[in-house]
Formats: C-alpha cells, sequence, structure tokens
C-alpha cells in the first residue's frame, strides 16, 4: 500500500485528501475549519485521515502553495517538504490560484485574484495547458497589485477556495504526476508570498 497525501491551508479551512495510489477509487477527504488553530491541530488533522503509524507508507505528495494566510500556508508547506525529504518521495506544490483557474475549467488566459482590505488585490494569470497538471499553467505568478491600479485586460475569477473540492482536485493531480512518474523535487516547493508580513504591520 502507497499513499497519496494532499494538504491545502490556503483560507480558514485547513483541507486534507488521501488516496491509495494502489486503488485511487477509495480517496477520501475532509475539512477543518481551523483558522488560527491550524499550528496546534494541523498534525491532528492530518492524522484523522492517516495515522502517523502509515506516514512511512506515504509515496507521494502534493500541496497548495498558496496565496494565503502565513502562517497556515507555511505550516503545511514545511510538513509536505520535511515528509518528502525525509521519506525521499516526490512533493508538487500547485497554487490555490491555479486550482481555482482548475475548477472552472478556463479556456483562456484567465486572471484570478483576491482581494486585499486598504492594500489592492493579488492576482495571477493562468491559461488552458493540456501538457500540465490539471491542465493549467501558471503564466504569471500572484503578485500585489496595490489599490488603484489596474489588472492587465482579460476574464478575471475571484480566488475563492472551496475546500474539500479543491483538495479533491489536488488529490487528481497528484495521482496524474504518480502515472505519468513525475520527478516532484521537494527543494522548490514553496509558500507563495506575494505581499511581505513585514509590510503589513
Amino acid at each position: 500500500m502507497s499513499w497519496l497525501l494532499a494538504l491545502h491551508s490556503s483560507s480558514e479551512v485547513l483541507g486534507v485528501g488521501v488516496l491509495d495510489l494502489d486503488v485511487p477509487s477509495e480517496g477520501r477527504s475532509a475539512g477543518f475549519p481551523l483558522g488560527r488553530a491550524l499550528s496546534n491541530d494541523l498534525l491532528g488533522c492530518v492524522e484523522q485521515l492517516l495515522p502517523a503509524a502509515d506516514w512511512p507508507q506515504l509515496g507521494r505528495l502534493i500541496v497548495a502553495t498558496g496565496p494565503g494566510g502565513f502562517t497556515g500556508t507555511r505550516l503545511t508547506v514545511v510538513l509536505a517538504r520535511t515528509l518528502a525529504q525525509q521519506l525521499a518521495i516526490p512533493l508538487h506544490g500547485v497554487s490555490s490560484f491555479s486550482l481555482v483557474a482548475v475548477r472552472h475549467r478556463i479556456g483562456e488566459p484567465t486572471w484570478v485574484g483576491q482581494e486585499l482590505p486598504r492594500r489592492g488585490q493579488v492576482a495571477g494569470l493562468y491559461a488552458p495547458d493540456p501538457s500540465a497538471l490539471g491542465g493549467v499553467r501558471e503564466v504569471e505568478a500572484p503578485r500585489l497589485f496595490a489599490m488603484g491600479t489596474a489588472l492587465p485586460p482579460g476574464p478575471r475569477l475571484v480566488a475563492a477556495p472551496q475546500i474539500p473540492v479543491d483538495v479533491d482536485t489536488l488529490m487528481a493531480m497528484g495521482l496524474a504526476a504518480e502515472r505519468d512518474q513525475l520527478a516532484g523535487p521537494w527543494q522548490p516547493v514553496l509558500p507563495v508570498y506575494p505581499t511581505s508580513p513585514v509590510d503589513a504591520l
């Protein structure tokens, strides 16, 4: 038995998904509305779907890298990186904005963004690409557009995560990566921080 673990903490709801890579039809996912309690409850929530005793049987990991809350996104990415490094297994990072584009099945380059009170909006550009995981490629990484700065022209979507739907998408992408035997090095997988937590102080 070899497990795939998917993690998404780019919103107030922690999403966790697990499936057996040998029997992917038996995948399961759940959402945990933790908010700021995530730092204390992350491991316990993961264990509700996959006990720690089974973590050595992990075969692949996939994690949402943000944009999202500074602490929540950082913790799940660090957990995923640590497991991937220690177990020597593939890890894939996917922007939470990209998951929105996949869910909406975009057919043309589309801006996915989120308003930030008194600061502007964070947005990235995504385009359909059959060769990419999930069929969507990140053309421009999410960045901050300051207040009064308009997005370039093009269709727009609001970056509203849906848990556990987006976790199920992550699992489908991880399963596709397993089928194609993609390498998935853990080192490049980092949290997305379009805004600095220092600047917000």
